[in-house]
């Protein structure tokens, strides 16, 4: 497994195993790169915001990205034990040069990574990406002399980012306050274990905590979907709560269980949020490719447009800058509200979500009836070295050219009732095969008939 190098960052293996591939050098190297990568374009001094996840390997990884930042002369604001959209937030209060979030995300354990921000504290596009690349490829770092090293200044933004979100115009505190919610939380052992109880009981909610303990030992699979929340929903029930929340190890993914067990759908979280802020807030709205058509439909009926952009936070953010849209995100439970900023934030979810709900006087799972039914199955097929995963996707594309195909990322195939998307991973060495319908069993069937016509290629 090589190295894998994107958009979504720089990512790969830690450890003493077969296949790690995330060294001590290549972070050095990379974290030089970005540096060098900043200096190209800013004259005088430098400062960058560096926060991470719980991970077991974080602080090591943490220690060598700043190290290399000072040896370059670049100061560093540490946040330690944070969040991808905290890191984001502080970017931009700290008028700082850029950011750079330790996290590989979903990923298991093993797993770490650096995700590059600009100075807005957005992602740095795919030019900039590939430039920062190739810094790292030529090696070649201009180290600041001894009386020039960056210096580090340790901050914490739990606060300052809950009270930004607390601020928003679309969050009513006091009415969540009035509605008594009780709430559990499966922070799965990273550093959402530590922002959403402090956000939650600031608005008065009354928090059951389920591994919120940021230790990196995540109690079962980190991405929020519904195979890995068993203890979750059954914990829901069990405390008699109004609802769950789940979020990724970087807290910038929000899934949601409703008071009876049942899951409110990873998709649905956006869909539910849209159609809070469209009611304030009139404009058009933006996801992904890979998600659930269910925003179209709520759009439409505030009468306003949908649009569809690659997959990709990066892209989804172009997408809503250029229709100027209110609310959008990825149909992976991440929320973007440029009211605060241009990036997935599981904390602005909550509180929105927890405003609609508490506005719609309804049960968790009755507020989900509001919503048309679709069904997506979300498959992965392995990659292998002698793969051509491109030419494979133009004969996809050609197969069904008589259909309604989208090839602005990957190849996406409209039927009447439902879709499939079939994509190469940013951020594992797979190929993802979505699939949505009006039933479990069709979104199935589909995805199943898909993968095998890709492996019979």
């Amino acid at each position: 497994m090589t190295l894998i190098k994107s958009i979504s960052g720089i990512r790969g293996t830690i450890g003493g195993f077969v296949g790690a591939n995330l060294t001590p050098l290549d972070v050095v190297k990379f974290a030089s790169a970005y540096g060098m990568w900043l200096k190209s374009r800013n004259q005088g001094a430098l400062k960058v915001v560096v926060g991470r996840d719980a991970r077991i390997s974080g602080l090591i990884v943490q220690n060598l990205v700043q190290s290399s930042l000072q040896a370059l002369g670049i100061d560093v604001v540490d946040l330690g034990l944070s969040t991808t959209p905290t890191v984001e937030v502080a970017v931009p209060m700290e008028n700082a040069s850029g950011g750079i979030v330790l996290t590989a995300s979903h990923n298991p354990k093993q797993w770490n990574a650096l995700k590059l921000l600009n100075e807005k504290g957005e992602f740095v596009s795919a030019d900039d990406g590939d430039e920062i690349l190739k810094i790292a490829e030529n090696e070649i770092f201009d180290y600041a002399q001894v009386d020039d090293l960056g210096i580090v200044e340790k901050k914490d933004y739990l606060q300052m980012h809950i009270d930004a979100v607390l601020a928003l115009s679309t969050v009513d505190i006091e009415l969540v306050k009035s509605a008594k919610f009780k709430v559990v939380v499966d922070a799965v052992n990273s550093t959402g274990g530590i922002y959403l109880p402090a956000l939650l009981r600031k608005m008065g909610v009354d928090v059951v905590e389920l591994y919120c303990e940021p230790n990196g030992h995540f109690p079962h699979n980190p991405e929020p979907l519904p195979e890995h929340l068993h203890d979750l929903c059954s914990m829901v029930v069990e405390t008699k709560a109004d609802l769950g929340f789940v979020v990724d190890p970087d807290v910038d993914r929000l899934a949601i269980v409703s008071e009876d067990g049942s899951l409110f759908g990873e998709e649905y979280t956006l869909v539910a949020v849209a159609d809070h802020v469209l009611k304030m807030k009139k404009g058009d709205t933006v996801s992904n490719l890979s998600s659930t058509r269910a925003l179209r439909d709520v759009s439409e009926m505030h009468g306003v447009n949908y649009y569809a952009s690659a997959v990709g936070e990066v892209n989804v953010v172009e997408k809503m800058k250029e229709v100027g849209a209110p609310i959008g995100g990825e149909g992976n439970g991440g929320i973007i509200y440029p009211e605060l900023h241009y990036g997935r934030d599981s904390l602005v979810g909550v509180a929105l979500f927890l405003t609609h709900l508490a506005q719609s006087k309804l049960t968790c799972s009755d507020l989900r009836k509001q919503y048309k039914d679709y069904f997506m199955s979300k498959q992965k097929i392995q990659l292998t070295p002698d793969l051509d995963v491109d030419g494979l996707l133009v004969l996809m594309a050609d197969k069904y050219k008589g259909e309604d195909v989208d090839c602005t990322d990957g190849v996406k195939i409209n039927f009447d009732e439902e879709w499939v998307h079939l994509r190469k991973s940013n951020t594992e060495p797979i190929i993802r095969v979505y699939t949505e319908s009006i039933t479990p069993e069709k979104a199935d069937a589909l995805a199943q008939r898909f993968m095998k016509e890709i492996r019979d290629l």
